[in-house]
């Protein structure tokens, strides 16, 4: 019988309860963010108000027009601020100023000014690219005899080419990241015969020298192992990679580099894929391990200990991807969803279960009508492996569930309506949390993430770390890039946090923020705590929030938006008085993440019975704020591609310039004119780098980014000429990184 997608269908609402009152002396209760002893702050930041910058904003409009009039009479040509950008990137600190004089010409000496001009405002730009990340198999050394291209304390990179390793070539072993779950779990298959067990992924005992340490973040904070190294056969082989679709497999990779591949199909063969149904395999998989799992309670949408030694069962969590009917379902993006299902899915035991939630663009399409509708959006839009994996929903259909008038945003840069998915993305997710309260966390997935490592080690790790985290500091901590070559430890990272704030004079933000127009849940007028034990005026504080699920984790900081530039920071709607720091707001750039049901739900309350919400990466964390739930930035890996000095210091100086050496507050890195420094790392809306990374660590020969438009530019680097010679280091293999965002991903992009 063919499985249908389910639909997003109307929910219960919750019942109006009787009032609760609280003390007034207990640090956990709301209280305004509004400082006493902001005065000179407010004045040194008054054009960062929105009031004066969209005076400032039209003025300038204004005289840009003025000026495009007069070149334009003039015929005078205006060179791209990208070109000059990576033009500039050619010129190093050790090149004569002459030889690029003499590059350009006589007749380009403008552009080298306005070269230098940019460099002044971009002073990455003066800094070399990183070469370490593109060395292969052949250079690998052990973890402990690695020496880092960047951060070095002792020479300038780029460093020399390392080298290569003669003789008999290592073997990849098979990367198990589950033996710290806690619980038996048994093997879960993809066919209903038990004939084909989920796949292993491969990786190799060592990382190649000079391989470049995280320059924001750390692998040594969660838990992850940094002493390993992927190649894309290892990672990807097992789910497809490398062998022809004829054989099951994906039809990709094959006219890469191969040498030695075939040692990831030596043990489970190259596994066929056509007849999987990916839905009906993680249905069984968690019927064989029902019993390391905790049962939720409908009531309260929190689990509940079933039979058995609760102690070491698991709660259950959904991977909900974020999908669209016109996404480009390549052989590489079906091969990563495999990965994604089965490392976090199959190989759990059903701790995780792998969801698509599929936007349907035409809101003409009746997608609750008619079964023979959703048959035909599948088949036209998703592969059939994964048709029952999906739930539709549209535009159309959240305006039924959360119906009637929304007051005006107070500004919307948009220009969108309301129940747009650029605004309002988590409406769906809101709707889906409403009706799946089987789940206690769900991971909110963009299609466009990928990650060279291990899905479950990554998710799994996070997750118990940001558990593990205390609230005092935590809105503070999580507002800060971790940098460990400037900070050093995260003890002494958390001491300077805790030193930059009391320098600050602010309140530290512990339980509930009240904004003007402050307005309970049902839950919160029945009395029902979002704090927990032992964080009252009276306890310890050192140990509030420890063992306390995470309600929100994000990867990126979550910083305070007022006065801080970010373009979508006054994009709110519903809040009564609502102005450029009303209502105190918090938000967190790109929107994957974990997020409880209960913030879920606390977020799908305010849209529906207050009418209020804000953008979308703004609205979560704003409600964990105000209503006093635990919110952490998880400062997984981040990678630079280009040799930032003085190495620490100068990357602190730009990605905690904001507010009391944050990224809150003015000059933060989320200003519209800050967000190129991001660029060049691997994690970011807006990243060139990622997706570099990633073409060139699939195979594919790519433009390094040297020249003058940028990563298409430049010189032709990698793919398999390259990494074939035979005095070439071999394939790329690198360490567990998370990578966004991948927009393209052939060999000619």
């Amino acid at each position: 019988m063919e499985r249908r997608a389910p639909l997003l269908g109307l929910g219960d609402r919750g019942s109006m309860r009787n009032g609760h009152k609280f003390k007034k002396s207990d640090p956990m209760l709301p209280y305004s963010e509004h400082s006493t002893r902001d005065h000179v702050a407010r004045i040194k930041t008054v054009f960062s108000h929105c009031h004066y910058r969209r005076i400032l904003f039209w003025a300038a409009v204004c005289l840009m027009l003025v000026i495009l009039g007069w070149s334009q009479s003039k015929s005078v040509a205006v060179p791209r601020a990208v070109e000059y950008a990576e033009s500039k990137a050619s010129i190093s600190e050790n090149t004569p100023e002459t030889t690029s004089n003499e590059r350009l010409g006589a007749e380009d000496e403008e552009q080298r000014e306005e070269l230098e001009r940019e460099a002044k405002q971009k002073p990455w730009l003066r800094f070399p690219h990183l070469d370490g990340y593109y060395y292969g198999l052949k250079t690998l050394v052990k973890a402990s005899d690695l020496v880092p291209e960047y951060p070095n304390t002792t020479d300038t990179a780029a460093l020399p080419a390392p080298n290569i390793n003669e003789g008999r070539p290592r073997r990849p072993a098979v990367y198990d990241p589950y033996h710290t779950a806690g619980r038996h779990v048994k093997t879960c298959y993809l066919d209903k015969n038990k004939e084909i067990p989920a796949a292993n992924v491969y990786a190799y005992d060592g990382v190649p020298q000079h391989m470049p340490a995280a320059t924001l973040g750390s692998y040594e904070l969660f838990g992850i192992r940094d002493d390993v190294c992927f190649d894309r056969f290892g990672r990807f082989g097992p789910y497809g990679l490398g062998y022809a679709k004829e054989e099951g497999g994906s039809g990709v990779g094959q006219d890469t580099e191969d040498s030695h591949s075939e040692l990831v199909w030596a043990a489970s063969g190259k596994i066929n894929y056509t007849e999987v149904d990916w839905g009906d395999a993680q249905d069984r998989c968690l019927e064989a391990n029902q019993h390391g799992l905790l049962t939720p309670d409908a009531k309260f949408g929190r689990v509940a200990n079933s039979a058995g030694d609760a102690s070491s069962k698991k709660v259950r969590q959904a991977v909900v991807a974020r999908c669209y009917t016109d996404f480009q379902w390549t052989d590489i993006a079906i091969v990563n969803f495999r990965a994604l299902i089965t490392e976090l899915s199959l190989k759990s035991g059903g701790e995780y279960t792998v969801h698509i939630l599929l936007h349907v663009l035409d809101d003409d399409e009746p997608i609750w009508a008619d079964e023979r509708v959703v048959q035909r959006i599948l088949d036209s839009h998703i592969p059939r492996e994964f048709h029952s994996l999906v739930t539709l929903w549209s535009e159309a259909q959240m305006e039924l569930f959360y119906p009637g008038d929304f007051e005006d945003a107070y500004e919307n840069p948009s220009h969108s309506a309301i129940h747009d998915v650029f605004r309002s993305a988590h409406l769906a997710l809101q709707v889906f949390a409403s009706q799946h309260a089987e789940y206690e966390y769900l991971w909110n997935w963009e299609m466009d993430l990928r990650h060279v490592g291990n899905y479950f080690e990554l998710l799994d790790r996070v997750g118990r770390w940001a558990d593990k985290q205390p609230r005092r500091l935590l809105w503070e901590r999580s507002e800060r890039y971790y940098v460990p070559s400037y900070h050093g430890t995260w003890e002494n990272f958390s001491r300077t946090v805790e030193a930059d704030h009391a320098q600050s004079g602010r309140q530290a933000v512990l339980g509930p923020v009240d904004d003007e127009d402050g307005r309970p849940l049902y839950s919160e007028e029945d009395g029902r705590g979002r704090v927990p034990e032992g964080c009252g005026a009276e306890d310890d504080a050192a140990g509030c929030g420890v063992d306390e699920g995470a309600d929100l984790i994000t990867f990126n900081p979550i910083f305070d938006v007022a006065a801080s530039g970010w373009v979508f920071s006054n994009d709110v709607v519903g809040y009564r008085g609502a102005s450029c720091s009303n209502p105190p707001r918090r938000a967190s750039i790109v929107t994957a993440g974990r997020l409880s049901r209960r913030l879920l739900m606390s977020m799908h309350e305010e849209v529906w019975r207050h009418r209020r919400t804000m953008f979308c990466e703004m609205f979560p964390a704003s409600v964990a704020l105000h209503h006093g739930l635990k919110a952490v930035y998880a400062p997984h890996p981040v990678f630079v591609d280009r040799a930032w000095a003085p190495a620490g210091s100068a990357v602190d100086a730009v990605f905690n310039g904001g507010r009391d050496h944050s990224t809150s507050g003015p000059n933060s890195p989320f200003h519209l004119g800050n967000e190129h420094n991001h660029r060049g790392t691997s994690f970011y809306f807006n990243s060139e780098f990622a997706g570099l990374l990633w073409r060139r660590w699939l195979g594919h020969a790519q433009m390094d980014g040297r020249g003058l438009r940028g990563a298409r530019s430049g010189t032709l680097r990698g793919g398999r000429g390259e990494e074939s010679r035979s005095d070439s280091s071999g394939r790329m293999c690198l360490r567990s990184v998370l990578l966004h965002p991948i927009k393209t991903e052939g060999p000619d992009l």
